[in-house]
């Protein structure tokens, strides 16, 4: 019997003989669209597995025969109620595609920041030439500087290879402090699968210490209940005055006032936000104006080889559930991620 596999999405035809020619025996069946109104019934019917961003099945008669779901994200905050429990439909996730993009993004930030590229923007549209170049110029370096990654996943372990390129001294945050491997989806040739790059390790509850020994810390954790404002005033009041924070996990994970009264306050020397708790960041939010702050439109993991990196994700699950395999990135519904 056949395993249908229903893809709702842009994947081109290119994409599709490749997903064709590494799994000939499933039935692919393919629509572009946002939800499953437009998909077939007798599709629905047929398909044992799902591959979305947010064409999910409302009710469990929608889509019967439905046995595993591979999200096109990493998030799975957009999941119906009713599939987070479910012990007979696994869910994976699209972690470890982002690793490339977003750690590009982050040094880009980092760069800039360190190196006042928005100041130099601003006079160079003012077609002006200052005389105190160093005093607006002069700041520290990447290289011999203490990095820290707040959620050490496959995005942050490729943060940390390309921070060691640059000479930087990492500290890393993962929830299980013993747990050092990725056992997630890496992309070829990136991140730090065995866990070897950090100097230093650090859990949840030593947020404060690994706070204050930073020069730079990224933060890169998913939105849970455990994770929501656990960058707080607390926290950024034990980084230093000559910090620099970067947000490219997601909104809800900063408390936002805080965020600000710090910055205002100088207790901050500026922050680098993809994301934010409300989207799009409102108009007359405080962060607009901060000469320091750099702000971009939660677009730190696009790429036009995003869905290159997708359809090899998928394969290579595909390829491990035709087997009986365990798969690459098992949503885990107690910690929502």
């Amino acid at each position: 019997m056949a395993l249908y596999v229903l893809i709702t999405g842009n994947f081109t035809d290119a994409h599709l003989n490749r997903l064709h020619n590494a799994v000939p025996t499933v039935k692919v069946l393919q629509v572009r669209t946002r939800t499953l109104d437009d998909v077939p019934a007798e599709w629905k019917a047929q398909a044992e597995v799902l591959y979305t961003f947010s064409a999910l099945p409302q009710t469990p008669e929608e889509m019967p025969a439905l046995r595993w779901i591979q999200l096109h994200s990493a998030g799975a905050d957009h999941l119906p109620d009713w599939l987070r429990h479910r012990q007979d439909i696994r869910i994976t996730t699209a972690s470890g595609i982002h690793a490339v993009p977003m750690a590009e993004y982050t040094f880009m930030v980092m760069l800039a920041l360190i190196r006042r590229l928005p100041r130099m923007l601003a006079y160079q549209q003012r077609h002006e030439w200052p005389s105190n170049r160093w005093d607006l110029f002069a700041d520290g370096e990447l290289r011999g500087s203490t990095l820290g990654v707040v959620g050490y996943g496959s995005i942050g372990r490729e943060i940390g290879r390309l921070a060691k390129a640059f000479g930087m001294r990492l500290l890393a945050m993962r929830r299980h402090g013993s747990r050092r491997e990725d056992t997630g989806y890496v992309v070829p040739g990136t991140g730090d699968p065995e866990g070897t790059l950090p100097d230093g390790w650090y859990t949840p509850d030593q947020k404060l210490d690994m706070l204050a020994a930073c020069d730079i810390v990224v933060n890169v954790l998913p939105l849970t209940p455990d994770t929501r404002h656990f960058f707080d005033a607390q926290a950024f009041a034990a980084m230093k005055p000559s910090a620099y924070f970067i947000n490219i996990g997601r909104g809800a994970t900063v408390d936002e006032h805080a965020l600000i009264s710090a910055l205002q306050q100088g207790h901050l020397a500026g922050a680098a936000l993809d994301v934010f708790a409300e989207e799009p960041l409102p108009p007359d939010s405080p962060l607009w104006d901060m000469e320091n702050v750099i702000i971009s439109p939660h677009i730190s993991a696009f790429s036009t080889r995003y869905d290159d990196r997708a359809i090899e994700l998928f394969i290579a699950n595909l390829q491990r559930y035709l087997k009986g395999a365990p798969l690459f990135n098992v949503y885990n519904p107690q910690l929502q991620y």
